[in-house]
This record gives C-alpha cells, sequence and structure tokens, in this order.
C-alpha cells in the first residue's frame, strides 16, 4: 500500500503548497512515484505536464475520499497532501488520515506560536521549518528563535528548507522544460529526510541536473489518478 504524507498546520502562509510540492519533486528524483493532491479551495489544479509526480484534484469531501482510497491501492507509491491554512477541523481529519504529518513553519514569533500548538495537538506530526534565511546572520537569529521556543520539540524538527524564489516555478500552472539546480537540490533534501522518516529505501544518483523524461511517472496511473479525481 501506499504512504500518504500530510502538510498541514493551522496558520496560513507558511509554505504548505510549496514543501507539497518541493516533496513530490524530489520524490521524482529520488526514484519514487507520488502524487501531491490539492484540497485547498482558494488554489486551481495545476497541469501535471513535465513533472516528476502526478496532481490530484480533492477540492471536496467526496473527491479526497476517493483520491486518498485510489492512493492507497496503489503499490509503493506516496501521496501527499496539501491541507491548506485555517482549516482545524480539516487537520483532524488529515492527521487521522496520514502515516506522516509535517508543519511547516516560518521564522516568525506568531508561526511558533501556531506550530507549538500544533505540535501538542498532533503528537505525531514533525515540524519544518520553511522559508527559512540564507542570510548568515538571520539563519543565526531564526536557529535562536527555534532553540528557545522548541527545545521540547526538538526531536520532531526538522533541517530546514531555504527561501528560495526558484520555488514558484513549482506552482506554476506548467513548469519549465528544466529546473534551477537549487530548486533540484532543496527538493531532493526534504525528501531524503520524509523517506528516512518512514525508513524507506530509495536510490540517490545525487545527480541535481538529471531531469531525463524517463524517470517520470507514466500515463497510465496518470489516467488512474484523473479518474479518481
Amino acid at each position: 500500500m501506499a504512504d500518504i504524507i500530510c502538510v498541514i498546520g493551522n496558520k496560513g502562509g507558511t509554505g504548505k503548497t510549496t514543501i507539497s510540492h518541493m516533496l513530490c519533486q524530489g520524490m521524482g528524483l529520488l526514484g519514487q512515484r507520488s502524487v501531491c493532491v490539492l484540497t485547498d479551495t482558494c488554489r486551481e489544479p495545476l497541469d501535471p505536464a513535465g513533472r516528476r509526480y502526478l496532481v490530484a484534484d480533492a477540492r471536496s469531501r467526496e473527491a479526497l475520499t476517493k483520491v486518498s482510497s485510489k492512493i492507497r491501492s496503489l503499490d509503493s507509491w506516496m501521496g501527499v497532501i496539501d491541507g491548506g491554512g485555517n482549516r482545524t477541523e480539516m487537520d483532524r481529519n488529515l492527521y487521522g488520515l496520514a502515516d506522516l504529518v509535517l508543519l511547516p513553519f516560518r521564522d516568525s514569533h506568531e508561526d511558533i506560536r501556531t506550530v507549538i500548538r500544533d505540535l501538542e495537538m498532533f503528537p505525531r506530526a514533525y515540524a519544518v521549518p520553511s522559508q527559512w534565511p540564507t542570510n548568515i546572520w538571520q539563519r543565526e537569529a531564526a536557529e535562536k528563535t527555534v532553540d528557545e521556543f522548541l527545545v521540547r520539540f526538538a526531536d520532531r524538527i526538522l533541517s530546514p528548507v531555504a527561501t528560495l524564489s526558484a520555488s514558484k516555478h513549482l506552482l506554476q500552472k506548467t513548469i519549465p522544460a528544466s529546473l534551477p539546480s537549487p530548486l533540484v537540490n532543496a527538493s531532493r533534501g526534504i525528501a531524503r529526510q520524509v523517506l528516512d522518516l518512514l525508513q524507506i529505501s530509495f536510490e540517490d544518483k545525487d545527480d541535481p541536473a538529471s531531469e531525463d523524461q524517463d524517470a517520470r511517472p507514466g500515463t497510465d496511473h496518470g489516467s488512474a489518478m484523473a479518474m479518481a479525481a
């Protein structure tokens, strides 16, 4: 059966959608088949062409049930569900569905207050520092804040995902033919962490320039997911 990863959190604007797509892109780079599931009614479905993963539209309760059931039936797949923000009841439902839960948060006291509440509410969840500063001074300040306020959750905080202007490429309706190396590397990095947490072995050729079409999902599974949605 497939594993389902839910990217949730009560606060909006923490990078849940970006993390979801980066994670799926990274899964593809590591030889894993995945589908990114849209649940946020404020967003439009994206074109799957050129991506290393499939996309599914599950913006209604009925569609989410159907898509998640379809994902579970696929052998050795990953389903990454983008939960959207400010939907506590939806977060609770997705938490019950998930094999792994991720809680992105940014470098702000408001985000940290919210992620503390979410970590307490969802004891199996892991926090992901998202859109993390790359400037050395800002990064040190951010790390100091995390050490101060999140020390009791230290074993449930993943390595930061740095701010990348290139991440917007994955959120475009249609993505470019090739992606910048920093985005490829960051996508691979978050995928490695998740696969390690799930104790899933993978092949990492460590080739950020590799974007050959052969590693992308086939049309047969794409058609199956389209019917599920």
